[in-house]
């Protein structure tokens, strides 16, 4: 299967910025749809962002105009930038990724998450 890795994660004071990267393994795989998420304590997992083939996206209405969603189809790598963040925003980071493989050894859809990264706000 298609593997993913997050890096971009860390201690942030409130007001400041992070940008998180999601990597997808593998140089012959086509993405459909590259989406950040996130788990926060005692809440369920959201949709933060995504980005779709067509680069159309979309985000949760409590990050709009502070995060940016953004993909390098080369470097099969998803990018969101975080602004203006606040202790709200606090939680691990997963990336999502679907698309199709077209190796020799896992040709055929595939749909992957990554291990996350954590994100800490401070106040």
């Amino acid at each position: 299967q298609v593997q993913l890795e997050e890096s971009g994660g860390g201690l942030v004071q409130a007001g400041g910025s992070l940008r998180l990267s999601c990597v997808a393994s593998g140089n012959q795989i086509s993405i459909n749809a590259m989406e950040w998420y996130r788990q926060a304590p005692e809440n369920q997992r959201e949709l933060v962002a995504g980005i779709s083939r067509d680069d159309s996206t979309n985000y949760a209405d409590s990050v709009k105009g502070r995060f940016t969603i953004s993909r390098d189809n080369a470097l099969n790598t998803v990018y969101l930038q975080m602004n203006s963040l606040k202790t709200d925003d606090t939680g691990v980071y997963l990336c999502h990724v679907r698309g199709t493989d077209y190796s020799r050894f896992f040709h055929g859809p595939f749909d992957s998450w990554g291990q996350g990264t954590q994100v800490t706000v401070s106040s």
